[in-house]
């Protein structure tokens, strides 16, 4: 793309934001006004459709925010409400009252969950600020060119001046204002500490269910293997030297043969301990780490196994097992599903998680959904938050990468010199956008003598317009200043700490 495209491009996207700040102050005027039919009159069914077309225009921003600005932010809100449940007797319960039906109930559930989730209302601080530090910040240079052109069909030559220098910063000016809004976004409309609790709480819970159900069957796996394996050899060993012991008089012989059957299923019993021991946990995953443990497996998988281990050292012996276990699967898998016969273990340090890609020359098509092994590796990761993701298309090859955050040491963020940035603008914008733009733009257009401290009216006639306007901008750009470094300080501060 070359750059005067690319200049046009950001122009257009600017302009298109504009227009979604202007919409968004609709949909913010709506929501105003449906908060005030419901909070000074009761009409509390006017309220959640208002939320739901503010959730609708802020969800657009966010798009646009992650396509266009290249910040992406997540959706902030807390996790909506389960549907009532009945009762015994079939009644739905609602605080102290009993409903027949669950509309009402499922009603009042989703009205508090609006109402007290606080994204609601940053979503409407967003709506009522977007346009000026989006919408006036991103089409400032369309603004300065159309001031010019009125400025030329007045009659005035100096219009020529507006335009050239509009297209002169447009350049660099145009897709800044794109990262700005990126910024602003990411400030306003991306999820909180306590959003990010609630979800934590609630993948936790599930979480929880997870491995309690997990744990279970693997203690009915272990039991079973017991019966079936060892306990069934050991029965049998008893069995054996028990008829030894009545033949050693009459026929040493056949004692001598019994005895030696009874040794050797005693060796197959304890073979089937050690399977069922390193099942549990292998040895040598405890005593020298995963990257060894994986080697060994390497070398029991029929498969030709290549290696690579590449980390500062090792993690915690919960997060080795859960890493150990998913290869110990994925090469079972490939093995004896996909027809492969080699494959690649990748097993590397990304920052502070653990991350391991497992790729093999087999036919493809895995499916968590058809089996029950991989989806026994989502459930152990989804202990620890882990991430499982798989590609397999049909054809081969099959690739899958298990990563495990937080496996190792956090290291300390530095100080960001972001930070004092924007706090010089935090404390500047008011000054620029209110007293020196929009008070003085209202003195200007009432016609008022007064000129006061207000650094506009004190300019030539032509240029007092460029003045008030150049206020403005000067606000809502320090405005967005200071929301894009404190977004890029949250950032810094996030990846340092993992």
């Amino acid at each position: 793309m070359t750059a005067a495209r690319r200049t046009l491009v950001a122009l257009g996207r600017g302009a298109a934001l504009a227009g979604l700040a202007l919409l968004g102050l609709a949909a913010a005027l709506v929501m105003l006004t449906a908060a005030l039919l419901t909070f000074l009159l009761g009409l509390v069914f006017a309220l959640p459709p208002a939320v739901r077309l503010t959730r609708a225009v802020t969800g657009l921003a966010r798009d646009l925010s992650g396509r266009w600005s290249g910040v992406p932010v997540d959706d902030p809100y807390l996790p909506a409400p389960s549907p009532p449940v009945p009762q015994a007797d079939g009644w739905y319960r609602d605080g102290r009252t009993l409903y027949k039906k669950p509309t009402i109930p499922a009603f009042n559930k989703r009205w508090n969950w609006m109402i007290k989730d606080p994204a609601t209302w940053r979503d409407l601080a967003y709506l009522l600020a977007a346009p000026v530090t989006c919408g006036l910040v991103a089409a400032a240079p369309l603004l300065t060119a159309a001031y010019g052109v009125l400025r030329l069909a007045g009659g005035d030559p100096l219009g020529v001046v507006w335009i050239l220098l509009a297209a002169g910063v447009a350049y660099w000016y145009a897709p800044w204002a794109l990262r700005v809004h990126g910024g602003v976004a990411a400030v306003l409309l991306g999820p909180t500490e306590k959003t990010r609790l609630a979800r934590r709480v609630s993948h936790l819970d599930a979480a929880r269910t997870e491995v309690v159900d997990s744990q279970a069957a693997e203690l009915r796996r272990i039991e079973r293997d017991l019966h079936d394996g060892a306990q069934a050899r050991l029965v049998a060993i008893g069995m054996t030297i028990g008829a030894a012991e009545q033949l050693l008089e009459t026929d040493p012989r056949a004692a001598r043969a019994l005895l030696d059957k009874a040794r050797d299923a005693s060796a197959a019993a304890l073979q089937d301990i050690r399977r069922l021991v390193r099942g549990i946990h292998p040895p040598v995953l405890a005593e020298r780490g995963l990257g060894d443990a994986v080697r060994a497996l390497a070398l029991d998988s029929p498969l030709r196994v290549h290696v690579t281990v590449d980390v500062p050292e090792r993690a915690s012996a919960p997060l080795e097992s859960a890493a150990y276990f998913a290869v110990s699967e994925l090469l079972a898998n490939a093995a004896r599903h996909g027809d492969a016969t080699e494959a690649w273990v990748d097993v590397s340090a990304r920052g502070p998680a653990l991350r391991v890609t497992v790729t093999d020359d087999g036919r493809g098509g895995a499916d968590p959904g058809r089996g029950t092994g991989l989806r026994g590796i989502e459930r152990r990761l989804g202990a620890f938050d882990g991430v499982f993701a798989l590609s397999s298309p049909a054809g081969g090859p099959t690739t899958a990468v298990v990563e495990l955050p937080r496996a190792f040491p956090l290291r300390v963020a530095p100080r960001s010199p972001w930070r004092m940035l924007g706090g010089v603008c935090w404390a500047l914008w008011p000054i620029a956008l209110f007293p020196q733009g929009l008070v003085a733009m209202v003195l200007k257009l009432a016609g008022s003598p007064v000129r006061s401290w207000f650094l506009g009216l004190y300019m030539p006639e032509p240029f007092q317009w460029p003045v008030i306007v150049g206020m403005m901008l000067l606000g809502g750009g320090l405005l967005t200043v200071a929301l894009t470094t404190t977004a890029r300080a949250m950032r810094e501060k996030e990846s340092g700490c993992g």
